[in-house]
């Protein structure tokens, strides 16, 4: 009696509209991603850049550009101790339920999260060795997103050993992903970590491979010919743990080529993803991405567009709806501009810590020189961990506005 009440309880379970994964979760049904409802999604949202992976730039820095030169750069400026405390109050600071709220109220519906991958390690990153907080940080997300309705989608924005070899992956100017087996075999293991860690959360709208794999400046033809192995890796090593959640390929050269890619049947929950800044704001502008979605018969998504004029964006938007290409503008928060929610640079920060971060700094003499007094220094940081807070931010209403957005 007891087993037959349990096979009658699986039976029904099984059968309740809704149980099944694709009702619980997003998924693609050919060039559409589809909500659990049966409705069609189309993506429309935000990059959180620099949060998990600063940028000099949005610091207002120029030559001192991706998170290991911050960091030294901190380092030789105020100690390992207070950059390790920097880089904990600049987590907590960026980006807030309060942000998130925000960027619900504008009428978003999705967030990329651009990574680095050493938030899953024991490497040094962002303050952290051995305690690492990827999954603290991005479980808090998840569930502000929840109350919020909105998605993610998780970029791995710096891969193991660098996938682009520029300033953007935060790594050592050449993209050795491609190049060393122990880097390949480090980069499948964390996506399966993370596919494990997330495969029932229904928030989670997809994984992202890479960001922008192999910049133009090397042996193109050479390394995009190993591109789509690559990311056809890191799906089987997810799809080994979690079966419901949409994979997004991207492109080579600043995901913008598409030619590596000839096995687009791989997955049966896949799509691409592309990037556009600058060029003219036309469907012809984006001719190859809507011609290889149309051949491929699966979805494109814009995962970063922006850094322009607002009517260039808003020209850009009114195109990539009427071509069924979900966009997130990229970035959300930045210094000065072009983004979401701009914040202020504090006093001295120019004076102080920029102009450290732009001086010669390739002997002990030369940081000697250049170092300003620790004591301001250390202040110049503090007031800037008070300006990125979100009620210390100000909104671009007409950048906002740009992206078929509201402000709230």
């Amino acid at each position: 009696m007891k087993q037959r009440l349990i096979f009658l309880f699986l039976m029904v379970f099984c059968f309740v509209p809704g149980v099944e994964a694709k009702n619980r979760f997003i998924h693609v049904e050919g060039q559409n991603l589809i909500q659990p409802d049966g409705s069609k999604f189309f993506i429309r949202g935000t990059n959180l850049g620099n949060w998990l992976n600063p940028e000099g730039y949005m610091f207002g820095f120029q030559k001192t550009n991706c998170e290991w030169m911050i960091d030294q750069m901190f380092r030789q400026l105020v100690g390992p101790d207070k950059t390790a405390e920097f880089w904990k109050q600049f987590k907590d600071n960026y980006i807030t339920k309060e942000d998130i709220s925000f960027i619900a109220h504008t009428g978003a519906n999705t967030i990329r999260v651009p990574f680095n991958y050493k938030l899953f390690t024991d490497e040094d990153y962002m303050g952290l060795t051995s305690h690492q907080d990827g999954f603290a940080r991005i479980d808090k997300l998840v569930d502000w997103c929840r109350q919020n309705h909105l998605y993610i989608i998780l970029d791995m924005h710096d891969c193991p050993g660098g996938q682009t070899g520029d300033n953007i992956d935060d790594s050592y100017g050449y993209p050795w992903l491609f190049e060393s087996a122990r880097s390949a075999q480090l980069f499948c293991e964390i996506w399966q970590r993370i596919a494990r860690h997330y495969r029932n959360e229904t928030v989670i709208l997809g994984y992202e491979f890479m960001n922008e794999p192999i910049a133009p400046f090397f042996n193109t033809s050479e390394l995009n010919a190993r591109l789509q192995e690559m990311q056809q890796r890191a799906c089987r090593a997810i799809r080994q743990v979690d079966s419901h959640h949409v994979v997004l390929f991207g492109g080579a050269q600043w995901n913008s080529n598409f030619e590596p890619f000839s096995n687009w049947k791989f997955d049966r929950n896949m799509m691409f993803t592309c990037h556009r800044y600058g060029g003219g704001a036309s469907a012809e502008a984006i001719r190859s991405f809507i011609d290889f979605r149309n051949k491929t018969g699966l979805p494109m998504y814009m995962g970063e567009i922006g850094h322009n004029t607002d009517e260039w964006q808003a020209d850009f938007c009114k195109v990539m709806c009427e071509n069924n290409i979900g966009y997130t503008f990229w970035p959300f928060k930045k210094v000065d501009s072009s983004c979401m929610l701009a914040f202020r640079r504090p006093p001295m920060w120019d004076e102080l810590i920029v102009k450290f971060s732009e001086a010669p700094r390739t002997s002990f003499k030369e940081i000697r020189d250049a170092r300003p007094a620790q004591t301001e220094a250390w202040r110049a940081m503090r007031d800037f961990l008070e300006s990125i807070r979100y009620a210390n931010c100000q909104p671009q209403k007409t950048y906002i506005e740009s992206m078929e957005l509201k402000v709230p």
